[in-house]
């Protein structure tokens, strides 16, 4: 492979550059570079030339004009193969360049400012930049093109073990990263100017409306193979958003490799834990909790949440909302658990979990996930996620007995709980803790009589919530059967008055919140 003889540096993102372009020039690169590139690395005590230099012209229009030019995309798209392209670029004074390094304006953050300018974001708009991404990955035989400080030090390494060339298949990888890169900044673009009105005679402004968009545009990093999917005869693999939040980016300190269902049930631990200010354990198996509570700490949270279901526990996936110290790893460490998601474990409770090597400790940094996103054939589904709060002014008391101050402070427990069990739900809680959980059934009646039968607490003095109404009163009549007092449910059925009667006639106290909360 020829040697690489000269390069174009132009970038936004600094990060690395110095030290790759002072290992480049080493070997013998010549360098050219734009504006604020060009300042550092000669502040960096680096040679460079100016790329006006190479195209005998200055940058000019605020500095939108400056690689657009026939001797810097001559030098990069001629084939170095063809005697006539060789011949063109001698013709006209165009020297071959043979790498260029360019990432591009950083739009998506500037238009995430708060009360950005339109102007702003026009002018953030990289048009140089992606015109020479396009052409060095268009004409990758003979040139290399590097959009990510990530790749700096692979580059080098390779260059100055082979005297300055990189291989055919090295080009071709950072050519299919390079298409991929415009590809998303185009999008971003695109997706951003959607959202600007421009009536005629008005200054155009960025619509912060949450809508949906006409064109949903998504851009996703592979961020590992996973060894299956749900199951061993599906394959699958984990894409990132490249945020660093969330629980695809979550920061994995030990164990076992993470699978599929590992990972929705890490989701579904962690957005139950998220619902909560006071401590709060989840235990979640096949993505229903089979055991949530509150407590003063955390430790006394996850006992008091193992206590619900500990069979269902075992081999299960836990999500809490503190950072786990060893008071809590020390009781968690006794139970055979798959993963647990967590903002943070302290140096104890590493040291304690060490000794269960297969045991997946991930670290979680919180984001707001303000889409849900579904597959159907030819299409997807998309939705707001659900993260209505319930206010005081929702609840409407509808029995002729109050629920005592307990009571709500559980009814308020179970209905924020019952919201993260699959439809059709009904769980049952008392004093901060669930008690029963009937999941996932096709009747309603069917999830009350199986929460209570599962119960290894007792019934008893619970109260139970409904993740959506009652059809019929027969669900009312089982959860009074089983001993519970009170009951949180949206209301909305035609026969919400039968249902409100069958409540008063047992002695429970009923509140209506007016918000559904299915979960298909």
């Amino acid at each position: 492979m020829a040697k690489i003889q000269r390069a174009i540096l132009s970038v936004t993102d600094k990060t690395g550059l110095v030290e790759f372009a002072r290992r480049l020039s080493t070997m013998g690169v010549e360098l050219i570079s734009t504006g604020g590139t060009a300042k550092l690395l000669r502040e960096s005590g680096i040679a460079v030339k100016d790329i006006s230099e190479l195209t005998g012209f200055p940058e000019m229009l605020d500095g939108r004009v400056k690689t657009l030019h026939p001797k810097v995309h001559g030098g990069i798209l001629h084939v170095r193969s063809k005697q006539e392209h060789r011949a063109a670029v001698s013709e006209h004074g165009i020297q071959p360049i043979d790498m260029v390094v360019v990432n591009l304006y950083a739009f998506e953050k500037t238009a995430a400012k708060p009360g950005v300018q339109f102007e702003d974001i026009i002018e953030n708009i990289d048009i140089g930049g992606p015109s020479m991404v396009r052409s060095a990955a268009k004409n990758f035989q003979d040139v290399a093109i590097v959009t990510s400080p990530q790749d700096y030090h692979a580059i080098a390494q390779e260059m100055e073990s082979s005297g300055g060339s990189l291989s055919l298949n090295t080009k071709w990888r950072l050519a299919q990263k390079a298409f991929a890169t415009t590809a998303a900044y185009d999008s971003a673009i695109a997706s951003t100017l959607e959202r600007i009105a421009s009536p005629e005679g008005e200054k155009p402004e960025l619509n912060d409306d949450t809508g949906f968009p006409e064109t949903l545009r998504l851009s996703f990093h592979k961020a590992f193979d996973l060894r299956y999917g749900e199951n061993p005869h599906q394959k699958a693999a984990l894409y990132s958003d490249g945020s660093g939040k969330g629980v695809a980016n979550g920061k994995q300190l030990q164990g076992k490799d993470l699978s599929y269902n590992n990972i929705v049930d890490l989701q579904a631990a962690w957005d139950l834990a998220q619902e909560f200010e006071e401590p709060i354990c989840a235990i979640v198996k096949h993505t229903n909790p089979c055991g949530t509570a509150i407590a003063g700490t955390l430790a006394e949270a996850y006992k008091r949440a193992l206590e619900c279901d500990p069979v269902s526990a075992f081999g299960g996936v836990i999500g809490v909302n503190r950072t786990i110290d060893r008071d809590t790893a020390t009781e968690m460490a006794k139970l055979f658990v798959e993963a647990i998601a967590a903002p943070g474990f302290d140096d104890d409770a590493r040291q304690i979990f060490a000794a269960k090597k297969n045991l997946r400790l991930v670290e979680i940094v919180p984001m707001e996930q303000n889409w849900v996103l579904k597959n159907v054939s030819g299409g997807v589904l998309l939705q707001d996620n659900d993260m209505r709060p319930l206010s005081e002014s929702d609840l409407k008391i509808v029995s002729q007995r109050k629920p005592t101050d307990q009571e709500m402070r559980d009814l308020l427990f179970a209905w924020k709980v019952c919201k993260h069990v699959k439809s059709n739900a009904i769980l049952y809680a008392r004093n901060g803790q669930t008690t029963g959980v009937g999941a996932g059934q096709m009747s309603r009646v069917d999830s009350a009589r199986i929460g209570a039968m599962k119960s290894v607490l007792g019934i008893p003095g619970s109260v139970a919530a409904s993740d959506a109404f009652f059809p019929f009163p027969d669900g009312v009549e089982e959860i009074a059967k089983a001993g519970a007092t009170a009951i949180i449910q949206p209301g909305g059925s035609v026969r919400d008055q039968e249902v409100i009667d069958t409540a008063n006639r047992l002695g429970l106290a009923m509140v209506l919140t007016g918000v559904r909360h299915f979960r298909h």
